[in-house]
């Protein structure tokens, strides 16, 4: 049997000059262990007074973790917390029953306009932690453990590997891993762990018998997995997996194991627009008063659509 089950390419979509490639989920694999979402976040280029305005929105059953290469970023977060996020830095926002956020440009990096590289992703909660209390928790680069293996450096950002854990508040086993590699590195996949991939953000590597560039990742066959990885240009990479939950239901940016709770979540978000987040199961950031409207409902100040139910005149 191949130790690869398959080689994923990213598909990109330009949104006005900033360039997100998604990889997962695709309808050949919804999830590698608990990762059940996977974007990369450019690069690109901002010149000054320039950056990226996703206005608050809401997020149920995961936690979404950032992490940039490149460049900066304000999280703001309806528990109070507002927190620029750096290069080697990791933002980890468990949503639970229910949390709404943004993300934004600072003032001085829009300013002076940035380089904007990183990864954005969302993990799964076991079925028992969908509906815990929303929580975040920040670690700077210098919290994480770093190491080489065979030439190449490895920063762990969340679970365990190689015999080093993340200091990150995690609630399944998990390994999330970026790792820079010059041509010539070789190393050995972690050991144990059902689900593994690795996401070739740039350069090119071989492994179980087959060349992987960049803009790909390889998902390799769960179970016990025993592979080799050799670096055959100069690479950045990322490593991720762990043990898989089960069977997710994703509607825009709302995971469970429920779509009936995947329903009570969009009846609470336009729920808590119409109230004014007065009170209400979703509330608005701190320091903010815009928010994203579930696909197909109106823009804010838009009027309705109008209907048989709902007319305009």
């Amino acid at each position: 049997m191949s130790q690869l089950e398959r080689i994923l390419e990213g598909k990109s979509k330009d949104l006005g000059g900033f360039c997100v490639t998604r990889i997962l989920p695709v309808a050949q694999r919804r999830h590698v262990g608990p990762f059940v979402f996977y974007d990369q976040m450019g690069p690109a280029r901002f010149n000054p007074g320039e950056g990226i305005n996703v206005r608050p929105h809401p997020h149920i059953g995961l936690a979404t973790v950032t992490y940039l290469f490149d460049g900066e970023m304000d999280h703001r977060d309806c528990l109070g917390v507002h927190q620029t996020i750096y290069p080697g830095d990791v933002n980890w926002m468990t949503a639970g029953k229910g949390v709404t956020h943004s993300e934004r440009t600072g003032d001085e990096a829009r300013a002076k306009g940035m380089f904007m590289h990183g990864i954005q992703v969302w993990v799964a909660l076991p079925e028992d932690c969908q509906e815990i209390e929303p929580e975040f928790h920040h670690h700077g680069a210098e919290d994480l453990p770093a190491f080489e293996i065979g030439g190449a450096h490895f920063r762990l950002i969340l679970g365990s590997a190689y015999g080093q854990t993340s200091p990150v508040k995690v609630h399944s086993p998990i390994v999330y891993a970026h790792i820079e590699a010059k041509a010539g590195a070789t190393f050995d996949l972690p050991q144990g762990h059902e689900e593994l991939a690795l996401h070739v953000v740039s350069g090119r590597v071989e492994t179980a018998g087959e060349p992987v560039s960049g803009g790909h990742m390889a998902i390799f066959t769960p179970g016990q997995i025993q592979a080799r990885v050799s670096v055959t240009e100069d690479s950045r990479l990322m490593l991720l997996g762990g043990q898989p939950l089960g069977q997710r239901y994703m509607e825009w940016n709302f995971v469970s194991t429920s779509k009936e709770r995947i329903e009570q979540a969009k009846t609470d978000w336009r729920a808590s627009i119409a109230a004014g987040f007065k009170d209400t199961p979703f509330r608005m950031p701190v320091e903010e008063n815009e928010y994203i409207p579930l696909p197909g409902d109106p823009e804010p100040g838009e009027p309705p659509a109008c209907t048989e139910e709902n007319p305009t005149s």
